[in-house]
């Protein structure tokens, strides 16, 4: 999850502790990662975002599941139609890893496709499953994150101290939905 500009709950990260809260209804929110202070990726002019992975355990579809996201990402105020691509966001939620499914289809790719490309993600997501397996490429999260090129600097990524979100490891390692 991700926000670089305000929503109707506030900053960037009052957004993601709003977010997250509206993900409970969707199944239970197993665990979640700090907050983090990331460069924008593709289009530069913009604010920094603010990007956290959330464990979700859920009896949802990956489509249902990617339905319910996109219908948070509205209650937030986010416009995909009229966005511009890789810009600025009130809020961005995405399905990283679902279980061990490898799916492929012309709105819905798991896993994410540009996970592996992206500081953003990894870092936050091997936070919570460093161990978690990536079907698509047979690498764990943290093998991803070690495996990133240089020009995709981790170091980058920036945790944020937050007193509203609150960050937990349980140890999610794989065998999940959501």
């Amino acid at each position: 999850m991700g926000a670089n500009l305000p929503s109707s709950a506030g900053q960037p990260a009052d957004t993601l502790v709003a977010a997250a809260s509206r993900l409970a209804s969707l199944g239970r929110v197993v665990c979640r990662s700090s907050l983090y202070s990331t460069a924008p990726v593709g289009f530069a002019e913009q604010p920094r975002f603010v990007n956290a992975a959330v464990a979700l355990e859920t009896d949802l579809t990956p489509r249902q599941l990617l339905r319910a996201l996109m219908s948070i990402e509205k209650e937030f105020g986010r416009e995909r139609s009229a966005a511009l691509p890789n810009g600025p966001r009130t809020l961005d939620l995405d399905i990283l890893l679902f279980s061990d499914l490898l799916l492929s289809e012309p709105d819905l790719e798991i896993p994410h496709p540009r996970l592996s490309e992206r500081a953003f993600a990894l870092v936050p997501l091997n936070e919570i499953a460093s161990r978690a397996f990536d079907p698509r490429s047979g690498k764990t999260v943290a093998k991803l994150l070690h495996s990133l090129p240089p020009e995709k600097d981790a170091h980058a990524v920036v945790k944020v101290p937050s007193d509203v979100w609150c960050a937990c490891n349980l140890g999610i390692e794989s065998g999940k939905k959501g």
